[in-house]
């Protein structure tokens, strides 16, 4: 993988978390969006390890 391909999969990768964020924030303490905003962040978490920290090795 290239590092402009992984520099794309960043740049997605902080999007979603950001637009998960903003979904959270719009709830209005909905638990069911909450919820499931926290899982997504936790998974966005996770493709932040796997992507957005090994693209600054490259």
């Amino acid at each position: 993988m290239s590092r402009g391909e992984l520099r794309k999969l960043d740049t997605r990768i902080k999007t979603i978390k950001k637009a998960t964020l903003e979904l959270k924030q719009l709830s209005g303490g909905i638990q069911a969006v909450d919820r499931n905003a926290e899982r997504i962040l936790a998974s966005v978490k996770m493709l932040e390890i796997n992507i957005s920290d090994v693209k600054d090795l490259f």
